[in-house]
């Protein structure tokens, strides 16, 4: 008698593995064709600059948004996306400090935990899961000397990318030729200086996608105003507008020493050869 109910007991979770293995391929198949849901099924309205983010297929994007704007909840589940649907490849956030690092993955494990982790974890730490189907999300403090190790990632998330040196981003970007990986970095601005400055104002081939703080509907007009008198127009304008400013510490401002410069003026040592 105990036999027979240990096999209907163990034929039972048989079927049970069955039927979730096939809604969790189902459910994968529906995260393919809506990548929206990696944020509506967590209980997230996606805005509709949150829903082309994830809809999009750009190889390199940069989302310059004002703080409280969504920026990390897009790229958390930018970085689900690619872990779940690209199998056998990792994917690597890097954040400026260790503590930004872990509330990015939090919100990585949240929205999986909301999908019913339709992939197993066979391995899950602080900053790292390590799925079943081979992939791996790592999520570190960027520093060059941590991060040379990894190759053939799938999708490189910088966040908070004004504030990553710019040895640390020409040290990623070759982790990208092997697997074409994709490359997202998200930030408030921070001053007329560095990479994510060159390549928001340069021209190589970048989705741009900017959203400040007036265009969120979750920051209120009320609350924006008194910022504005709390912080000043400069902090105002850099936080909340997306206003790449003036590093404090400069001596000149940028716009006086472009509006300094002229082609009509004669050197007054010209190069060798010139009259």
């Amino acid at each position: 008698m105990a036999v027979a109910a240990l096999r209907r007991r163990l034929a039972g979770l048989e079927q049970q593995a069955v039927r979730k293995l096939r809604r969790d391929g189902e459910l994968l198949e529906r995260l393919r064709d809506d990548p929206t849901l990696f944020m509506s099924s967590a209980g997230l309205s996606p805005d509709p600059w949150q829903e082309n983010v994830l809809r999009s297929e750009a190889e390199r994007t940069l989302l310059l948004c004002s703080r409280q704007a969504g920026k990390s909840s897009v790229s958390a589940a930018l970085a689900l996306r690619s872990a779940l649907t690209r199998p056998g490849f990792p994917v690597l956030v890097l954040s400026p400090t260790l503590r930004q690092s872990g509330e990015l993955f939090r919100k990585i494990v949240s929205l999986n935990n909301a999908l019913g982790r339709p992939v197993p974890a066979v391995r899950e730490t602080t900053l790292q899961m390590e799925l079943a189907n081979g992939s791996r999300i790592v999520s570190l403090p960027g520093t060059e000397g941590t991060v040379r190790g990894f190759r053939e990632v799938a999708l490189l998330i910088i966040d908070e990318a004004a504030r990553v040196s710019d040895a640390l981003y020409y040290a990623v970007r070759p982790m990208l030729a092997v697997s074409k990986g994709r490359l997202a970095a998200l930030s408030t601005p921070f001053g007329q200086r560095g990479w994510f400055y060159d390549e928001w104002h340069g021209t190589n081939n970048w989705k741009r996608v900017r959203i400040t703080a007036p265009e969120c509907p979750r920051i209120s007009p009320e609350f924006l105003a008194e910022e504005r008198r709390s912080l000043g127009e400069r902090w105002y304008r850099q936080e909340y507008l997306c206003s790449f400013e003036a590093t404090v510490d400069a001596v000149f401002a940028a716009e006086d020493i472009r509006a300094a410069l002229s082609d009509d003026v004669r050197p007054l040592f010209p190069a060798a050869g010139e009259d």
